[in-house]
């Protein structure tokens, strides 16, 4: 039978060098072999891309072209087959917004409007928010002029205030299995006018109903907000339900339709059996659902048909089944069992269930030898003789220890242990739970022969978490856990902004990106203008930027200069990777602090004059004057 069958999940598109594991353990005497179907289809296993650690697949460098479908994992030995769940494996993705800016709107006083988020490709559903003017300032949900729709993404604004004018961004954020990523819109400007007259004033009140039956009991909503929680659905929610805004001027309605599926839900299940030889055996198994669900038979991992003569298929409503011909006598009354020829005594030790079953509690050395059960019926006299060896219990003698390392060292976590000496021990490394493919991780994993110590060559933060050794044999195992923290230098900073541009300096605001275990000492700012390529450490107001702080000022900046901005945390064991590049900022024009250098002049067409001058010392400008020569010797004269 299954201990652990592997689940669904979602990964990230275009996560490189990655790697999904898809788990799947049976419990089984003999034990059992593994094998995949992805799409019913067996996998190829041991190529470079999918290879089984103990019973679990992994898959290596995933492809949302190749990998995405449904898994099942088969485990067989000579008594039979299961197979397992159906796992899907899906990509999520999330794009970027398009860089093109948005179109600004004017609104009057009191009036309503609405900003369309227009989201990027996505996969799977969003969460949607909208920040006012600068990061993070969220609009309140528990303001009633303002709702979220979390279908659309849109915000809409019920009744307008004059300080409502300003910049609107739509900020989505996607959640898979293993991470998290968030996005946001170019602003949306928004402007509200005064007027004297105000519209849809008072702001409508709201409240539902449900047209085709009594409201269900559990419904929450509220007169100012705009949404209708039913918690724990149900079919009984099923209808129309209308929405009604509103006020002293008036009313409107809007209706829409709630329709309620579920997953099959097993109603009466089958239970082991015994018959007769030649008799009959019914076996009924019931299911609920909407749609309305198919059942379907597995036996030994295989789908049953009329091939075999012996099986009569019948369907009835809920999947009704008449096997014929099973292929063992019954039912059986045990009368007894013996150990080594001698009849065993019933005691505190020993018993006997209902269905025959022996057990034996707190075995021992002494409990070794040759059992027989013996049991009869109408039909006749039956025996059987089985062989019980007992062997010493696995046993860890030297667990790992907790380990705290930096980046790039080597830490080795220990794990030995005792074991039957008639049996083979193997040695197995998980870490948060994933089985670790020692063979194949690049040298990342070292092991020693005969031992289970593990060494972790050239740590990097990615390998910190929980590491889980398990000593096991054919008859049993035992396991160990410890913690392994990894310090390095910071991860970037996020959510970098830049505002209060000025024509020689701006504003930059950033979060805390994770420090991995080391406090922040300081941070840099790196700049590049579209003068130059090359990143540059920029001026900073303060000089040196301690590492609590989440703002600084740029300054020594040039006036109508296009920049960009990033922020590197560091701590005592190094620099971190950059924040992703701030928007494209120009910083604003300035009326010029040098004045021209190199005034000459000389040469032309009758009654013309060349007058050149340089600025940073290359030639620049050429004026050509038409004047009276007095004129300019007094203008000439004047400049000197």
């Amino acid at each position: 039978m299954f201990e652990e069958q592997p689940s669904s999940l979602i990964y990230p598109e275009g996560l490189t060098e990655g790697k999904i594991t898809l788990s799947c353990q049976a419990r089984a005497n003999p034990p059992a072999t593994y094998s995949w179907k992805l799409n019913g289809t067996l996998l190829e296993l041991g190529s470079s891309r999918y290879t089984l650690v103990a019973g679990s697949l992994v898959i290596s460098n995933p492809d949302s072209i190749q990998d995405t479908g449904s898994y099942q994992c088969l485990a067989k030995n000579p008594c039979g087959t299961i197979i397992s769940r159906a796992a899907n494996v899906k990509f999520g993705y999330l794009h970027d917004f398009p860089p093109n800016s948005r179109t600004s709107q004017t609104v009057y006083e009191g009036a309503g409007t609405v900003h369309a988020c227009q989201p990027p490709p996505h996969y799977p559903a969003l969460s949607y928010r909208w920040y006012f003017n600068e990061f993070p300032n969220f609009i309140r949900k528990d303001d009633g002029r303002w709702f979220v729709s979390q279908v659309t993404g849109n915000l809409y604004l019920a009744k307008a205030e004059l300080n409502d004018t300003g910049n609107y961004f739509c900020f989505t954020t996607i959640n898979l299995d293993i991470s998290t990523k968030s996005t946001f819109s170019k602003g949306s400007l928004l402007t509200c006018l005064f007027i004297s007259l105000l519209f849809s004033s008072p702001v409508p009140k709201l409240r539902w109903r449900k047209v085709d039956g009594l409201m269900p009991s559990k419904a929450g909503s509220s007169s100012e907000s705009p949404t209708l929680t039913l918690p724990e659905l149900s079919f009984d929610d099923e209808g129309i339900y209308e929405c009604e805004a509103y006020n002293s001027e008036g009313k409107d309605t809007y209706q829409g339709r709630i329709v309620v599926q579920a997953q099959p839900e097993w109603l009466q299940v089958m239970s082991d059996s015994e018959v007769e030889i030649s008799s009959e055996l019914h076996w009924t198994c019931l299911a609920a659902g909407k749609p309305r669900p198919t059942v379907r038979w597995i036996r030994n991992g295989l789908f049953l048909s009329t091939q075999f003569p012996w099986l009569v298929l019948g369907w009835s409503l809920g999947g009704h089944w008449l096997v014929l011909g099973w292929s063992l006598a019954g039912p059986w009354l045990v009368v007894g069992w013996s150990l080594g020829g001698h009849w065993l005594v019933l005691g505190w030790s020993l018993a006997v269930t209902p269905d025959g079953t022996l057990w034996i509690y707190n075995i021992s050395r002494a409990d070794e030898g040759k059992y027989t059960c013996f049991a009869e019926n109408y039909l006749g006299k039956a025996n059987s003789t089985g062989h019980l060896s007992v062997r010493d219990a696995t046993k860890i003698t030297l667990a790992p220890s907790n380990a705290d390392v930096n980046q790039g060292e080597n830490v080795t976590l220990q794990c030995h242990a005792s074991h039957d000496p008639t049996m083979d021990l193997t040695f197995t490394w998980a870490l948060n739970g994933m089985p670790l493919d020692l063979e194949k991780s690049a040298g990342l994993y070292q092991r020693k022969e005969n031992i289970g110590d593990l060494l972790i060559v050239n740590a990097q933060l990615s390998q910190a978490g929980i590491f889980t050794c398990t000593a096991q044999t054919v008859v049993d195992s035992a396991s160990s856990s410890a913690k392994l923290v990894v310090r390095g230098p910071p991860g970037p900073p996020g959510g970098l902004l830049v505002k209060n541009v000025a024509e020689t300096s701006v504003e930059l605001k950033w979060s805390r990106g994770h420090d991995n275990h080391s406090p922040i000492g300081r941070y840099i700012i790196m700049g590049r203008s579209s003068l130059s390529s090359e990143w540059k450490k920029m001026m900073t107001e303060p000089a040196n930027i301690e590492g609590n702080a989440e703002s600084a000022r740029v300054s020594g900046l040039i006036p109508w200069m296009d920049y960009e901005f990033q922020v590197i945390a560091s701590n005592i064991l190094g620099s971190g990777e950059p924040s992703m590049p701030s928007h494209v900022i120009r910083t604003k024009q300035a009326a010029p602090t040098v004045a021209p250098s190199g005034l000459g002049g000389g040469g032309g067409n009758p009654h013309e004059l060349i007058v050149t001058w340089t600025v940073s010392g290359s030639l620049l400008y050429f004026m050509f004057f038409q004047f009276n020569i007095l004129s300019f010797s007094a203008m000439l004269c004047k400049w000197m």
